[in-house]
């Protein structure tokens, strides 16, 4: 009788455990899900009860925006917090205001202290079991106790972490509290976010199992595998176990199987090596990002009691001081810009199809390659390059010891950069997407003897758990015996940012030198803001002026002739870039516009004018001169919109591929054809406007290739909705995101309409975040209404758990309204 009794508590005590913590595979990212999947179904001697669990841990937390020092203890009543699910920013929930303390140029929203709580339940078997929690990110000086119990500080916002709670657990009711103190301002030059705004896990492995980012796998293009493999024994005794590697390719066949090795590991652990090979392996390209899986079980009499997965592909890459860069032996240009963290509307609460809709955007433009900038990216971020296709410059630091904001980094970088260089380092190494790691951006110690030895102190401590790919650093100063990061002679490519001038003569200035331009550009552009000033200009024009130019609407013309003084515009970059074979490639400032950076607009500007795309996810005009050189995909863009005064010269520009020539027509009659002389990027007609249709044909041989039009819009007369996703899934994070078009009686696109939209959401889904784009405005991003900007706005609607239809109605003054239905399933 006790012993049935004792089963049915033990199954009671598992089955809220697993509740508690939800454990349902719907609740990973779609690649942790069928990562699973594969393995399970080729695990035939798992013992579940002992192997490895990886558990989201995300839900049922209460917050408070305020200090509660005494939320710590177990005993403290929260019954009155604040209830959500991770990750959560709160930043991104406040209100615009001059005065906060991060200031313009961290976006102008609220920082400060929050706490968060869990009660929790630990499993039965506990006692056992190593229980690790895992913070893949919280902002900043995050401070954790479990049960009241201390487990430690980590400064950084961008590392990942792990704490080991097994010995702090109790059976029944558990309580985990956190500390986040993001109140020391200004930290950062940008938009950095505040909270546990990345993913949690809870990890229950055996006593013996294989390390948190325990695998290291290098290969080369013969499909040779070598695995390394960090095994940690926590039982208090040496023990026997055997270890297995097995790779499984993209459609989950077994298609190597080491020989069982049986392995002795005392209490300090082991690493243990191993050689495998892949026959005709299929090689991981931005073309075709072609994945295996190696799954490492450790096995102790017979029973699978850990099981390890780690997803890696197969390719080689090369730098070379006088052709540049090559993939699997294909010579190619890196097509890369630079990425912030945030996520516009949504801020730094990490969302993987957030995420992914950004990479599908710069997909499309063309681009290949992404530089995390300037810190360590989430990693579902790198999971999707992994799957994308495209190269990633791992960046870890903006600064070491010397400031560049008064509470930054730099005062923790002497006790916490190697540790936190390392454990970016071990997380990170096996994805393929990873070309280069990045030591720093614009890094200070450039000006002074203490950059030597930090430089190499840094670059030894990623050679020591990585010696596969080169590291650099994003270098400013141009003088090669004046800079002292450069002089320490341990960097691998060469990182310039800016300075498209000193392309031209990189190989003499620097013989012998791999090169690489880091950063570029820095051209200022409001989406659908025309100047038609025809000269091009730096704002402001040095380091020391005031910025006294521009005008009353924060606006900066789309046509690419406006850049920051240290920058330059988009086509005097890439006409350089593209000229030489030793450019290995370039990392464009920046493909979306971020949060905070305003420069160098005044409040009430918040948000950069740096980038190829606005906040909201829409594409300025530059994005089709990128388009048009960096794709074969046939492009004919023309800008700007057709609303002038009668009889003013506008300047008409086309961007254009695949043909030989472009002819403009006004109202049916043509203006002429042009083609691109030289090294021209678009072709230009000056055109008296009058109203009508603006046609361009675009031909290669006498045929045509591409029309497109623009049409004088009349008044804002009704609402269009185009969702990016009609069918999205019911698991409480999708998104689909909502185009809203001011369009007239015709059905074009108003490109001056500002009219308030409010939005009205039914059914099982929520209004995630609203924004237009543009750069000053003040309205709040957790809102049911936004104003039109040239015309266009967006609605950002997630799912909730609950299947069904999301109705979303857009309703503004004057206009006919309109509704879109969004399907939200398993």
């Amino acid at each position: 009788m006790r012993i049935k009794s004792y089963i049915k508590v033990l199954i009671i005590s598992v089955l809220g455990f697993l509740s508690s913590f939800h454990c349902d595979a719907k609740l990973t990212s779609p690649l942790i899900a069928k990562q699973e999947t594969i393995s399970l179904a080729k695990k035939p001697n798992t013992n579940l009860s002992t192997s490895r669990t990886k558990i989201s841990f995300n839900k049922d937390w209460k917050f408070f925006l305020g200090d509660k020092p005494v939320a710590k203890s177990p005993a403290f009543n929260d019954v009155k917090w604040r209830k959500l699910t991770l990750p959560h920013d709160w930043s991104i929930e406040g209100k615009f205001d001059e005065k906060n303390p991060a200031k313009p140029e961290g976006g102008g929203l609220p920082t400060g202290i929050g706490w968060y709580r869990k009660e929790f339940t630990a499993p039965a078997n506990f006692a056992n079991r190593i229980i690790t929690i895992t913070f893949d990110g919280v902002y900043k000086n995050s401070e954790v106790w479990i049960n009241g119990n201390y487990l430690g500080k980590r400064p950084y916002g961008y590392s990942s972490f792990s704490y080991e709670i097994s010995r702090f657990l109790k059976a029944g009711k558990n309580i985990i509290a956190v500390k986040v103190d993001n109140s020391a301002q200004p930290d950062s030059r940008w938009y950095s976010g505040s909270g546990i705004y990345r993913n949690v896990w809870l990890i229950s492995t055996a006593k013996i199992s294989i390390a948190n980012s325990g695998t290291y796998v290098s290969t080369n293009n013969n499909g040779q595998i070598k695995v390394d493999v960090q095994l940690q024994n926590k039982s208090l005794k040496t023990q026997n176990v055997n270890v297995v590697n097995m790779i499984y390719d993209g459609e989950g066949k077994l298609i190597v199987k080491s020989k069982s090795r049986e392995v002795t590991i005392d209490t300090s652990g082991k690493v243990i090596n191993g050689n495998l090979t892949v026959k005709n392996p299929i090689l991981w390209s931005v073309e075709n990002p072609n994945q295996y899986k190696l799954v490492t079980q450790i096995l102790q009499n017979n029973k699978v009691i850990d099981t390890y997965e780690t997803m890696f592909g197969i390719r080689s890459f090369n730098f070379n001081a006088e052709k540049g860069f090559s993939l699997n032996g294909k010579p190619m240009k890196i097509l890369g810009v630079c990425l912030h963290h945030d996520l516009g509307a949504l801020g730094a609460a990490v969302n993987t199809r957030a995420i992914e809709r950004q990479l599908e955007i710069m997909k499309a433009m063309g681009v290949n390659a992404i530089r995390t900038a300037h810190n360590p990216p989430a990693p579902e971020f790198l999971d999707l390059c992994d799957k994308m296709g495209f190269l990633v410059m791992d960046e870890a630091f903006d600064m070491w010891a010397k400031k560049k904001n008064k509470n930054d980094y730099h005062l923790n970088f002497a006790e916490w950069h190697k540790r936190d260089l390392e454990d970016m380092v071990r997380r990170d190494r096996n994805h393929p997407s990873i070309i280069l790691w990045s030591i720093g951006n614009e890094i200070r110690e450039q000006f002074d003897s203490t950059g030597i030895a930090i430089t190499k102190e840094l670059v030894s401590i990623v050679k020591n758990l990585d010696e596969t790919r080169p590291v650099i650093s994003a270098l400013t100063e141009t003088n090669a015996e004046k800079n002292f990061i450069y002089q320490a002679n341990a960097l691998d490519v060469y990182g310039l940012n800016y300075n498209h001038k000193l392309y031209k003569d990189f190989p003499k200035n620097y013989p012998g030198v791999k090169f690489l331009a880091t950063e570029t550009t820095s051209a200022l552009e409001t989406r659908g803001f025309y100047d038609t000033a025809d000269t091009i200009r730096r704002w402001p024009k040095n380091g020391k002026t005031k910025f006294t130019e521009g005008n009353k609407e924060w606006s900066a013309s789309a046509y690419d002739n406006v850049s920051a003084y240290w920058g330059s515009t988009h086509e005097e970059t890439w006409k350089e870039a593209k000229k030489y074979d030793y450019v290995s490639g370039l990392f464009v400032w920046t493909g979306f516009d971020y949060l905070g950076e305003p420069l160098p607009y005044p409040w009430p500007a918040r948000s950069s004018y740096f980038g190829i795309v606005d906040l909201a996810g829409f594409p300025k005009d530059s994005y089709y001169m990128y388009q048009s050189e960096w794709t074969d995909k046939p492009v004919l863009h023309i800008l700007p919109h057709w609303n002038w005064q009668q009889g003013k010269s506008v300047e008409v520009w086309a961007y254009y591929n695949e043909a030989d020539e472009v002819e403009l027509y006004l109202n049916g009659k043509s203006l002429g054809k042009k083609s691109k002389q030289g090294d021209d990027l678009h072709i230009q007609w000056n055109v008296n406007f009058e109203p009508g249709t603006l046609k361009a044909v675009s031909r290669k041989n006498g045929k045509d290739v591409l029309t497109r039009e623009v049409k004088t819009a009349g008044a804002a007369a009704k609402i269009e909705l185009i969702a990016d996703r009609k069918s999205i899934k019911a698991d409480g994070k999708d998104l689909s995101f909502v185009t809203v078009r001011i369009l007239d009686a015709a059905g074009n696109i108003v490109p001056n309409a500002d009219n308030l939209v409010n939005f009205k959401i039914e059914g099982n889904g929520l209004i995630a975040g609203v924004d237009n784009g543009f750069q000053a405005s003040l309205e709040p991003f957790k809102a049911n209404y936004r104003k039109a900007f040239h015309g266009l706005c967006l609605a950002i609607i997630q799912s909730t758990e609950k299947t069904g239809e999301i109705k979303l109605t857009a309703t503004s003054d004057g206009l006919i309204s309109t509704s879109i239905l969004i399907n939200s399933g398993k």
